[in-house]
């Protein structure tokens, strides 16, 4: 099954780190967020990858290009025409990617809908290129089968950026939660498509408006909805936060140990 990854953001929040490169390009424990994503796919089968690129879309393209001579021991005889050879073997062997180059401006529909060719005409996967989570993949894809719609969402329920005071009449503090989690779902990415939502989709498209509420109006999208972990990278906080969690062994997207 194909996966199609949304890579084309500017991701101005994290400017920090995405004034040069891509947001999905930012690393966590030395690899691309991107990878850790593509890894979890990986992991449950999946290995076949569309990366819709924009915003230094140039950057995603030269990595997977020479992604086996970055990641492998590998000879080179100066002054021969015989490309270099690599040593070992990936983890990542196997995988294939197609790099599509979907426009520095275009919104997240647009992208999925440039991409269609490549798709082709059976049930794919898509999801952000900024987001971890450790969702079940092979439980997502028996959910979605089993409703017979075109479109499921994976929906979670995020953590409150701020701690939760309950009070009575006289301002007593009866109980306190530090960030709790919300009792509202929202959307997490994670999607699985059937071929006819094309239709719902043009090049100008915003995925998260148009096409999702009409999909909504037109009983065609369903939630799965997915109680683990789940954490965008849209800040610097966020990014530090990923790093410190992979570096003290304790990331629980790493579902591939």
């Amino acid at each position: 099954m194909r996966i199609v990854l949304l890579a084309g953001g500017l991701g101005t929040r994290l400017r920090e780190e995405t004034e040069f490169r891509p947001k999905p390009m930012v690393p966590v424990g030395g690899k691309p967020i991107l990878w850790h994503i593509m890894k979890t796919f990986a992991f449950h089968g999946h290995q076949d990858f569309i990366v819709c690129t924009g915003y230094r879309g140039d950057y995603i393209r030269q990595y997977f290009h020479e992604f086996e001579a970055m990641n492998s021991d590998f000879t080179v005889k100066i002054g021969s025409k015989v490309s270099s050879k690599t040593h070992g073997i990936l983890e990542e062997s196997g995988w294939e990617v197609t790099v599509a180059d979907t426009g520095a401006e275009t919104m997240t529909g647009g992208r999925v809908f440039r991409v269609r060719d490549y798709v082709g005409k059976e049930t794919f996967m898509c999801t952000y290129g900024d987001g971890l989570a450790d969702v079940n993949i092979s439980d997502l894809l028996k959910f979605h089968k089993s409703h017979g719609k075109l479109a499921t969402v994976t929906a979670v329920r995020p953590v409150s950026r701020f701690g939760v005071l309950e009070m009575d009449e006289s301002g007593a503090v009866q109980s306190f939660q530090e960030k709790p989690q919300s009792d509202g779902w929202i959307n997490a990415g994670y999607f699985v498509f059937e071929p006819k939502v094309f239709d719902y989709l043009g090049p100008n498209s915003i995925l998260e408006r148009e096409p999702m509420a009409n999909l909504a109006k037109d009983g065609q999208l369903v939630a799965y909805k997915h109680d683990g972990f789940f954490q965008p990278m849209d800040t610097y906080r966020e990014m530090s936060m990923l790093n410190e969690m992979w570096d003290a062994n304790n990331a629980p997207w790493k579902v591939w140990k």
